[in-house]
């Protein structure tokens, strides 16, 4: 992203959030060398080290409004804190330390590269969009969530589902890549309808929505290439009906980030979707597992989120 050459405000005071079980301890691991950079740099900060994702928004919503929040760990704990962040004009920044760092690659940031995570924070603070889901059916039904990369449902959902069946060495794309291969041997396939700003884009039996602000997940798998988290619109990707076969292909084209050509790939950019399935379906938020799903509705919210190194 390119940043004008215009006056930066002083950085206000920070909370550093930090969760030591991301990256499967890695952030833990990590802490004391991000923490001597802060210091080094002078960086007034103070520390939020809580149990739950929960906990630890409540810490930083009973936070003064003009303190930034620090989130460092994985997309699981940037999406934990969004309460707090997203409309409310709290400044963001994300040091990346969790398994996939999803978003974090979309802006550039690199796991344990505290010193560019750091420095960024002289750029002018930039707005981004986010998304606003509303969960009309299934186990989390009349709940509402708002995200900032993006969420999944059907075959990615189960291949987050069995992530914990991976080989304890594998991180990142290698342990979805493994986990993704095992799913196959399960795929199953559901009707789904979607309507984009009012407008049929597909109907019909599908094993994989995805509906994106940013552009990849699965720590790399590039399933919305065609997504711009400044542009005023979220991103639907759809698979049509396919077998194993076929989706092992188009999943090898999103790795690349080609696949939006392929003709059982249905695609649109849009203000607001509507995703209804005839079963309940799996759901990941950011990555985090949500229970399933039958009949969602999400929309952008334009600028909503205030990002301090992007």
């Amino acid at each position: 992203m390119n940043h004008e050459d215009s006056p930066v405000p002083p950085l206000p005071p920070l909370a550093v959030v930090l969760n030591p079980q991301a990256g499967r301890g890695l952030a833990a691991r990590e802490w004391p060398r991000l923490q001597r950079e802060l210091q080094a740099r002078g960086l007034q900060h103070t520390v939020i080290q809580e149990a739950s994702g929960e906990a630890a928004l409540a810490c930083v919503q009973a936070l003064p409004p003009e303190v930034a929040v620090m989130a460092v760990g994985g997309d699981g704990t940037v999406g934990a804190l969004l309460g707090a962040v997203v409309g409310t004009g709290r400044p963001l920044a994300i040091v990346p330390l969790g398994t996939g760092n999803d978003f974090a690659g979309l802006l550039g940031l690199k796991p344990g590269a505290f010193a560019e995570a750091l420095d960024r924070l002289n750029y002018q603070p930039r707005a981004l969009d986010a998304l606003q889901l509303d969960i009309l059916v299934g186990d989390e039904a009349g709940r509402r969530f708002v995200l900032l990369n993006g969420l999944g449902m059907g075959f990615d959902s189960d291949v987050t589902a069995n992530m914990d069946r991976a080989p304890a060495h594998l991180r990142g794309f290698s342990r979805y890549a493994y986990s993704a291969l095992s799913t196959l041997r399960a795929l199953q396939l559901a009707e789904v309808d979607i309507v984009a700003d009012g407008q049929p884009l597909y109907a019909g039996p599908s094993a994989i929505v995805a509906v994106m602000n940013g552009v990849r997940y699965g720590g790399g798998f590039r399933i919305s290439p065609q997504s711009d988290v400044r542009d005023g619109h979220l991103n639907v990707v759809a698979g049509g009906a396919m077998n194993r076969r076929q989706l092992a292909g188009l999943m090898a084209r999103v790795l690349r980030g080609t696949h939006l050509t392929h003709p059982l790939a249905h695609h649109t950019a849009a203000r607001e979707v509507r995703v209804r399935w005839a079963t309940p379906v799996r759901i990941h938020l950011d990555g985090d597992l949500h229970g399933r799903v039958s009949d969602i509705q999400v929309r952008v919210l334009p600028g909503a989120a205030k990002l301090l190194n992007a």
